[in-house]
């Protein structure tokens, strides 16, 4: 259990009074130095309330029903946090090819991984147990 006034508390607090998802590094900025705030974060990781998408990019986390381990607790799962996360990074995005015709009704099979085209530049890699957030030119 983290001190009452230590960075840790402050940001656990901060990702409780919060309804988002998805949290950025920047967004903890005003807390403390920058490699501060990380070992605080990282902190928060390992005690299963966070969970480390990709670099500066964390999503929040619960413990699972059947196996108590930590699980993104985000609506429509990884792909609702990639989708959070460009927005708050500002990057212009729209659903994959797959997904655009699946809600167009040209076809019946549902897409599975998360895929979406990105619009201009965007080099981070977004990745959730192992599995990569796809990207379309």
């Amino acid at each position: 259990m983290p001190r009452r006034n230590s960075l840790q508390s402050k940001i656990e607090n901060r990702i409780a009074q919060s309804g988002d998802a998805v949290f950025l590094t920047r967004e903890f900025a005003d807390l403390g130095g920058e490699r501060q705030v990380l070992r605080a974060l990282a902190k928060t990781v390992d005690a299963g309330k966070l969970i480390r998408l990709g670099y500066g990019i964390y999503g929040r986390a619960e413990p699972s029903r059947l196996t108590g381990q930590p699980i993104l607790a985000a609506d429509q799962g990884f792909a609702g946090a990639a989708r959070a996360a460009l927005n708050k990074l500002g990057v212009a995005w729209e659903p994959g090819q797959w997904e655009q015709a699946y809600n167009e009704g040209r076809t019946t099979q549902v897409p599975v991984n998360a895929v979406l085209r990105v619009k201009g530049r965007f080099a981070r890699h977004l990745a959730y147990r192992g599995k990569p957030l796809v990207l379309e030119r």
